[in-house]
């Protein structure tokens, strides 16, 4: 799945490297050039990052977390939650400046993140810590497949 993608980015990585290694008539036909290898370029990010997002999707839906058994302090059952652990999850993507980070910002799909990066928050499946591990972990590994710096990370709650 990710081949076609891998392709389309080092494609538009290509046609970038030989329209600056080109000479232009004009300084107008140097903007429309650039205009038309950006827009390649950003059609190839949208592409990366659906296929990411429906990877994501995909893990958290397949997760099955351990239940989560809550308890008074004599050790009587309280309550017992099904999506396990409460916690949050999230996607950094490297160098928030450039290339496919300040993408997903310029898109409203991440923010800047405060250690770097532009960080998506995966805000799905209610509370459920090990659903949105899962997410971001396989969106992470589908970026790194297509040559973009990607790691997840999260925390308990």
């Amino acid at each position: 799945m990710g081949a076609p993608s891998v392709r389309l980015l080092a494609s538009a990585k290509l046609e970038h490297e030989r329209e600056t290694d080109m000479e232009y008539a004009t300084l107008k036909e140097k903007i429309a050039a650039h205009k038309i290898a950006r827009a390649d370029r950003d059609a190839a990010f949208a592409d990366i990052w659906k296929e990411a997002w429906e990877a994501g999707h995909a893990a958290g839906a397949a997760c099955k977390p351990r239940a989560m058994h809550v308890s008074d302090m004599k050790g009587n059952l309280i309550e017992t939650v099904s999506d396990g652990a409460c916690g949050f999850a999230w996607l950094t993507v490297r160098g928030a400046n450039k290339g496919f980070g300040h993408w997903l910002i310029k898109q409203g799909l991440a923010k800047v993140g405060y250690t770097g990066g532009a960080q998506v928050w995966i805000s799905n499946y209610n509370q459920s810590y090990e659903r949105k591990a899962a997410h971001a972990y396989a969106m992470a590994r589908v970026l790194e497949a297509n040559g973009i710096k990607a790691y997840s990370d999260g925390r308990l709650d």
